[in-house]
């Protein structure tokens, strides 16, 4: 299981640092920010699996990095605490009000009961699986909530994004390694899409297997799919040993005993708009983008390519 994030958006240095050791210490991987608008960076780059914040920074108040997590498909989910010497009840009412914090502690604080307060927050998300264990991305609930959005929304594209040979490579090199492949995935994802997409897109990831779903807006999807594509073919070698990166398969052994050989890991992408609709549910929404990305694997077979995108019903 990966370390559960936390952001620390403090401007007090003194107080940053305390924050972050003890919560190192703690067993999880901690960010600090010292301004509004890296916190925010942070969140687009590597969503937290909870944010703390403070009210007064440099460049904006707390309430507004909140109300920009609330406001993004990609970070709405996340747990905010706020700790803040602001203790007036009209900010108390902004926090949980209109940002919908979790928690507003006034400091002074006592560091183990926020780190209570944390943990029973994370062990909630858990066990109403709501993140995947090994990426950290929305799945379950979440995920399905973002499909159901869809179905009545104007205008939206859907990305379905699944790794071929996973199960090859975990069979040869192992389920640990396997697991470094999806949280390499995810975080590319999250990178492509903060670089080329805005506050409109979501990343989720399917609870069982190695598919990753994303929402974006129609005219954005290309340039999503091609840096993807681009990103993972130049980069997934990196996973490999040398023998296997420089031949390019790997060799496994077959439920008959037989040694067979298979391609390096490759990509399979299949996208829907609202203009394939309309759906009636998200089952049948699923399943058209599962069979559009099937497509895209076969049509890649067919000509001769690794990574492939294939674009709405057939």
């Amino acid at each position: 299981m990966s370390k559960e994030r936390i952001l620390v958006v403090e401007d007090q240095p003194d107080i940053s640092s305390l924050l972050k050791i003890y919560f190192t210490a703690q067993g999880y991987e901690v960010y600090t920010a010292l301004r509004g608008q890296q916190a925010l960076e942070i969140c687009s780059r590597t969503p937290p699996n909870l944010a703390l914040l403070d009210v007064n920074l440099p460049d904006m108040e707390g309430y507004d990095v909140g109300r920009a997590l609330r406001a993004s498909p990609r970070t709405r989910h996340i747990p905010i605490i706020f700790l803040t010497a602001r203790g007036e009840r009209r900010d108390r009412l902004i926090g949980l009000g209109e940002v919908q914090a979790q928690y507003y502690i006034v400091k002074p604080f006592d560091i183990e009961e926020v780190h209570t307060i944390v943990k029973n927050q994370l062990e909630d998300a858990r066990r109403r699986n709501q993140l995947h264990p090994v990426t950290n991305l929305p799945t379950a609930e979440l995920l399905n909530d973002q499909l159901r959005q869809l179905l009545t929304a104007p205008r939206w594209g859907l990305i379905n994004v699944h790794i071929n040979g996973f199960e090859t490579f975990t069979q040869v090199y192992g389920a640990i390694v396997g697991e470094d492949v999806l949280r390499f995935v995810a975080l590319m994802l999250n990178e492509v899409v903060s670089e080329v997409g805005g506050n409109e897109e979501f990343i989720g990831q399917q609870s069982v297997g190695q598919s990753f779903l994303i929402t974006t807006i129609p005219e954005r999807i290309q340039a999503i799919c091609d840096r993807i594509i681009a990103r993972f073919d130049d980069e997934i070698g990196l996973h490999y040993n040398y023998r296997h990166r420089k031949q390019g398969y790997i060799e496994f052994v077959d439920d008959t005993g037989e040694t067979r050989q298979a391609p390096l890991m490759s990509l399979s992408i299949g996208v829907l708009t609202n203009d394939n609709g309309p759906f009636a549910d998200i089952r049948e929404l699923s399943e058209a983008a599962e069979e559009v990305r099937q497509r895209a694997l076969v049509q890649a077979r067919e000509q001769g390519k690794r990574s492939f995108v294939a674009y709405g019903r057939s």
